[in-house]
């Protein structure tokens, strides 16, 4: 089966450094163990991405069309932003969070 893509985007690599009362202790590198644990409970593998730039994250959703099997997004400030985020999710035919 093709992994999970599991795509983070800016500034989430400051997880655990930025604001800890607001975002939490939590670093990446430990959401992203947790992400493996649990992918590997479920019989699953992720491939686990962070990026600071929306042209990256829209090109890995375009590729996960044909490499992965769904897409977990913590979009970060592009949440609420990005209509190319946007699109490229609609148009990556696989299932999406």
């Amino acid at each position: 089966m093709k992994p999970i893509y599991v795509l983070n985007g800016p500034n989430l690599n400051m997880l655990g450094q930025r604001e800890p009362s607001v975002y939490g202790a939590e670093t990446l590198p430990e959401i992203e163990k947790l992400c493996r644990a649990r992918a590997a409970e479920l019989g699953l593998t992720v491939d686990f991405r962070q990026s600071n730039i929306e042209g990256e994250l829209v090109s890995w959703i375009q590729e996960a069309r044909s490499k992965a099997s769904g897409i977990a997004l913590n979009a970060g400030a592009y949440t609420h932003t990005s209509v190319a985020i946007h699109d490229a999710l609609r148009a990556a035919d696989v299932p999406a969070v």
